[in-house]
């Protein structure tokens, strides 16, 4: 009778590189298919600066933004049924700024779905929560509006121009900014499209980027045989990842670097993917319900 649990027998290593193909696409696939069809989602036309984002304003005082020439045409019904819609050009398509609400509901359907296919290899990880999770993403969400009130990536792109070599490569551009409530209005729609977008902040990105970085990126850069590596345990290489990756494709490059060494700390601390998960979530919610109550739509 053959041993099939002999890491000498080649059914045993074949099973494991199967485990090993299935973890890589669970925790890779999300994320890489999220971010491909966010490329997709009209962007506005202009990089935020100091100035549009309160970097005078006085101390404390947070940046509202001024309704849109969009919205104010919106909401003048002398004009109702004219098109108005801004447009941007992604991937070599000119894509009206009003279908940003469909692309960005089916990104969350179609990485949702691909999430519940993988769900029993996120679910390797008992699925538990400690008080310390919710603590750090509360001193999360608080770190990073503070890092975005300094706004030093508005001053750069002031000082540089937005449209300088430097700025494309450090990915400083805008977020999307688009206020459901403004461009939708304060109906159905605009509250369901808010719903949506609360979803895809407060729980889907936060399990398909804790994912994608630390139950494998930060232990790929440590092993070939990554999977073997327990959940939290890192060396310098993978702390460096874990808190510089994530810098590189977040326009609020302060706010990242602060943000995620916070995070790497918890994970090291509580050896949990749940953990920082739960305060992934909790400071992404926190963060839309400012962004909601002040209307600092720069930071959605």
């Amino acid at each position: 009778m053959s041993d099939t649990s002999n890491p000498d027998n080649p059914s045993s290593q074949s099973g494991a590189n199967a485990n090993k193909r299935r973890a890589l696409l669970a925790f890779v696939l999300p994320l890489a298919i999220y971010m491909l069809l966010q490329s997709l989602e009209p962007k506005p036309l202009a990089a935020p600066t100091a100035d549009a984002a309160g970097g005078d304003a006085e101390m404390f005082e947070l940046p509202f933004e001024e309704p849109s020439l969009e919205d104010d045409l919106l909401d003048d019904p002398d004009i109702e049924g004219t098109d108005f819609s801004v447009t941007s050009r992604r991937l070599g398509m000119d894509i009206p700024r009003k279908y940003y609400p469909i692309i960005y509901t089916g990104k969350i359907v179609v990485t949702l779905a691909v999430v519940l296919w993988f769900l029993p290899v996120y679910l390797q990880w008992p699925l538990k929560v400690s008080p310390l999770a919710i603590g750090v993403g509360v001193v999360g969400v608080l770190l990073w509006i503070g890092c975005c009130w300094l706004n030093l990536e508005g001053h750069l792109v002031d000082w540089l121009g937005e449209d300088h070599q430097v700025i494309s490569w450090l990915g400083l551009g805008p977020r999307a900014e688009y206020n459901p409530l403004g461009a939708l209005g304060r109906n159905g729609w605009g509250y369901a499209f808010l719903a949506v977008r609360f979803f895809g902040l407060a729980l889907l990105v936060p399990v398909i980027e804790e994912a994608f970085l630390r139950a494998f990126l930060m232990r790929y850069v440590m092993h070939d045989n990554w999977t073997e590596i327990p959940f939290g345990e890192v060396n310098r290489l993978a702390v460096a990842t874990g808190i510089l990756v994530p810098v590189l494709y977040h326009p609020e490059k302060l706010a990242a670097l602060v943000w995620f060494s916070l995070v790497t700390w918890l994970m090291v601390r509580t050896k949990n993917f749940w953990d920082c998960v739960a305060a992934h979530a909790v400071t992404n919610f926190l963060l839309g319900v400012v962004v909601v109550l002040t209307g600092w739509w720069e930071l959605w």
